[in-house]
């Protein structure tokens, strides 16, 4: 495909009915960039769009649908009746005073009617407590405008709601749309209330758009990251889903995938690099039932409404309660994609996801130069040293929750979490790693702490194992007492391992120099610390904060943590 006719994939869509000719009107929020998407095509492949002789005050035309009324011919329904022009009169001016648009609803009681259809519904339940606030909704009007709905949780279950229905609102509140994790542009938000009346719009005179989507490219990601603000739509093609490379026999593992309640997925977009996408919960879920549902495998994947974060110290995306899921032919802009992806092969597979993700290497000099500079911010790197002793003087484990991992004390009767988001009241405690070793490579000398996993990647056993194991040889020690550095860590004096750090915002005020280990890579792939240069890396400390970014978007991450939110 010639890239003229490539759709941007970074503006707004919005597919209609497929069995109806029609086209669909833009966002009216200025400073967003809109295309619409009808059915009907000419036969470049181009899609229609008419533009109304309005314009908005931003100098932007409103696209209208070529078969949907606009609000004054809306009015003008009942002119079927010859007979009686009074009566058609009658009727029009009284739906023209009843009947309200999105774009005209404001904050406050509201009597007026509303037209819409229900694209989306979801629960919002409290991150910690789970209980329940109310249902959200993402409704869209004849106009294709999009704004937000809400039922308090008080009227959960009173009204009867199905995702691709039309209805009738009448009676209802205007509130003020939530700052964080917003999922329409509109400032207010449709809350149901005591004496709301929703019916079904049966045979409605116009054509209700069926979707609506708000496309982010890989910049504005980057820049919105971690602000907990709007909630964007992302479509890309996969490159591995949980580690595996895409094949045409790919099978996921659904049990583990259940267990853990998430999967990630490597993901490109035309205009920008490897992501991580992660998916979480009923996302999840969705995932793995559409992954199936084709015959083959699937390339192209589009998530709704997914939250920009830092997570391993890389740009990422994770899905929230309010996401949907869609791959190859499930809606236009997936379709459109996919067919730019058959006609680009070469592009799409250009970028190996592996490669993208490698941390950036730095000498342990480096390390702390970057640490002294005051623009630099929380990163992950690469370093290969050499482990010159275990640190003692301090415990090399400490007791975790089993839920959480969090740090666990001893109560009146049982373990305690010390983490007050924890749901569990009764905890079996855990050993976990929490060793300090010193290090040193031909420029500087360190001291790493291994926590958790990278332990086991260095020792090769688990910590609970090696405190079982020295319990169990020593039947007369109290369990209060200190279990000694066993004998598989100080077997590592002397190795030269490869270990991803990462530089914390203790590290920057100065309270320790320490440095916190995520990831030791296996003995096999170390290099000697003899092949490392003083000045392998030179240049780092004059452009630290470069490296430092292109470290931070470039990571591997060993593991996300719950987006707690949304």
């Amino acid at each position: 495909m010639p890239p003229s006719k490539l759709l941007r994939f970074s503006q707004i869509l919005i597919p209609m009915e497929p069995t109806r000719n029609s086209s669909s009107s833009t966002e009216r929020t200025s400073g967003k960039k809109t295309v619409v998407s009808s059915a009907s095509a000419k036969p470049n492949g181009k899609s229609i769009v008419v533009s109304s002789a309005s314009a908005k005050p931003n100098g932007k035309s409103i696209a209208s649908s070529a078969t949907a009324m606009t609000p004054s011919a809306h009015a003008s329904v009942g002119t079927a009746n010859p007979m009686n022009p009074e009566a058609t009169t009658g009727l029009s001016s009284a739906h023209r005073d009843q009947v309200m648009l999105f774009r005209d609803v404001s904050l406050g009681p509201q009597e007026a009617e509303l037209r819409f259809r229900l694209i989306h519904l979801w629960e919002a339940r409290n991150p910690n407590t789970k209980i329940l606030i109310g249902q959200e909704m993402l409704l869209i009007d004849e106009e294709g405008t999009v704004i937000q709905g809400f039922v308090p949780a008080g009227r959960v279950g009173t009204f009867d709601l199905s995702a691709g229905s039309v209805y009738k609102l009448t009676n209802f509140f205007g509130s003020r749309s939530k700052i964080q994790y917003r999922v329409a542009d509109h400032s207010a938000t449709v809350s149901f209330s005591w004496n709301s009346s929703l019916s079904v719009f049966e045979n409605p005179p116009v054509l209700f758009p069926v979707d609506r989507f708000r496309f982010h490219s890989y910049d504005e990601f980057r820049a919105n990251c971690d602000s907990k603000g709007d909630l964007y739509d992302y479509v890309g093609h996969m490159k591995l889903v949980n580690g595996q490379t895409i094949s045409e026999h790919m099978v996921l593992d659904e049990a583990d995938i259940a267990e853990k309640r998430h999967l990630c997925v490597h993901v490109q977009a035309l205009d920008g690099p490897v992501m991580k996408l992660y998916l979480w919960d009923q996302a999840a879920s969705d995932f793995c039932q559409k992954f199936k549902s084709y015959g083959g495998t699937p390339s192209v994947l589009l998530v709704t409404t997914v939250n920009p974060k830092h997570l391993g110290g890389t740009l990422a995306i994770t899905s929230m309660s309010s996401s949907r899921v869609f791959m190859d032919s499930d809606v236009q802009p997936s379709k459109d994609y996919l067919e730019w992806l058959n006609s680009n092969a070469e592009i799409a597979n250009s970028v190996a996801a592996e490669v993208v993700t490698k941390p950036e290497a730095v000498t342990l000099e480096e390390l702390f130069t970057y640490i002294k500079q005051e623009t630099s911010k929380v990163a992950w790197f690469e370093c290969t040293a050499t482990i010159d002793d275990v640190v003692r003087g301090s415990p090399w484990y400490y007791i975790s929750c089993g839920g959480c991992n969090s740090k666990a004390f001893k109560g009146h009767t049982s373990m305690i979490c010390n983490n007050k988001k924890c749901w569990k009241t009764e905890i079996t405690g855990v050993p976990q790693y929490l060793t300090k070793i010193s290090v040193y490579d031909k420029s500087e000398q360190a001291v790493f702490v291994i926590l958790g996993d990278a332990g086991k990647e260095l020792s090769g056993k688990h910590a609970a194992e090696l405190v079982a194991t020295y319990f169990e040889s020593n039947e007369g020690v109290g369990a209060d007492h200190c279990v000694p550095i066993p004998q598989a860590l100080l077997d590592t004096i002397g190795q030269t391992r490869k270990f991803i750090v990462k530089v914390s915002d203790h590290n920057f005020s100065g309270k320790t120099q320490t440095i916190t280990v995520t990831k030791i890579l296996p003995l096999a792939v170390a290099l000697p610390a003899t092949s490392e240069e003083p000045g392998a890396s030179s240049g780092f400390g004059n452009s630290a904060g470069d490296r430092a970014r292109k470290a931070a978007e470039i990571l591997e991450a060993d593991e996300a943590k719950r987006c707690k939110s949304g």
